[in-house]
C-alpha cells in the first residue's frame, strides 16, 4: 500500500491551521466568557470533524494550547482538552448523519466534564448539576448555533477546502 505523502502533509497542515484558529478564537474572545457560563466562539469549530479527520487532533491540540497559554490549571488543560477530544471523535463518527446530530457530542462531553473542572480546578462552589446546565446552554449556543452556521457557510465549499 502506497502512502500519498502530499495528502498526509495536507492533513497535518490542515490540523495545525484548525488548532491555530481554535487558539486565536479562544484567546481573542476570552473576555466574553465566564467560568460558569462559557460561550467559547472557538467551540463553533467543533463541527469541522464532519468535513475532515484532521479536525480531531486539530481541535484537541488547539484546546490544549489555548488552555495552557491562558494559564489554566493543569486539571483544566488535561480534562478540558479531553472533553474536546471526546466531542470531536463523536462528531466525526456522526459525520454522515444530519449536522444537528453531529453537534451533540461536544455539547454533551463538555456538559458532563467541565463542571467538575470548574469545581476542582477553579473551586467554583456552585452545584455540579447547575453548572452542567449553564455549560450545556453555553455549548448549545457555541457548538449548536454557531457551529451549525459555520457548517452552512462551509458546506458548499467543503470539497475545495477539506480533504480526508
Amino acid at each position: 500500500m502506497f502512502v500519498n505523502h502530499k495528502s498526509y502533509s495536507f492533513l497535518i497542515a490542515q490540523g495545525a491551521l484548525i488548532a491555530a484558529a481554535y487558539v486565536v478564537l479562544t484567546i481573542a474572545f476570552a473576555p466574553f466568557s465566564f467560568k460558569e457560563i462559557q460561550v467559547r466562539i472557538s467551540e463553533a469549530l467543533t463541527i469541522l470533524p464532519v468535513f475532515t479527520s484532521a479536525a480531531v487532533p486539530g481541535l484537541t491540540v488547539g484546546c490544549l494550547l489555548a488552555n495552557f497559554i491562558s494559564g489554566a490549571p493543569v486539571f483544566d488543560v488535561i480534562f478540558g482538552s479531553s472533553a474536546t477530544l471526546i466531542g470531536a471523535i463523536g462528531t466525526r463518527m456522526l459525520r454522515n448523519r444530519k449536522p444537528v446530530l453531529a453537534v451533540i457530542p461536544p455539547i454533551v462531553a463538555n456538559m458532563l466534564i467541565i463542571p467538575f473542572v470548574l469545581r476542582y480546578a477553579y473551586e467554583i462552589p456552585l452545584p455540579i448539576p447547575l453548572m452542567m446546565v449553564t455549560i450545556g446552554v453555553g455549548e448549545a449556543i457555541s457548538c449548536g448555533i454557531f457551529g451549525l452556521l459555520l457548517y452552512k457557510a462551509l458546506f458548499a465549499h467543503r470539497k475545495s477546502i477539506f480533504r480526508e
